[in-house]
């Protein structure tokens, strides 16, 4: 069974901007460092060859330039020995942040 969505499902347009990202699943504990595939404004996608199961929960820090910024997220897409897509939690001032750095030029 394959784990590709069928539709559409993002609110926000993604950027192919690729920015360090350290995700650290609740079950593990372990941070796992890489960068995002894409990135939008509730979400990202990362390779990674060690996929996480379809609804695993995460903390996630993003670097945006030389500013981190924390939040949780959630596993919503899976394509094992290529990646997760991630849905992201940020606080008001996370997502604002995250908002501007998408608008910068690239």
């Amino acid at each position: 069974m394959s784990d590709w969505p069928d539709t559409e499902r993002r609110k926000f347009r993604r950027d192919t901007k690729a920015i360090q990202i350290e995700l650290r699943s609740e079950e593990s504990g372990v941070p796992v460092r890489t960068e995002t595939a894409d990135l939008s404004e509730s979400g990202c996608y990362v390779h990674m060859s060690i996929t996480m199961e379809l609804g695993a929960k995460v903390s996630v820090a993003l670097w945006l330039g030389d500013e981190k910024v924390c939040g949780t997220g959630r596993v919503v897409t899976r394509h094992p020995q290529f990646g997760n897509g991630i849905e992201l939690e940020l606080a008001q001032e996370g997502r604002e942040r995250l908002r501007r750095f998408l608008q910068e030029p690239s």
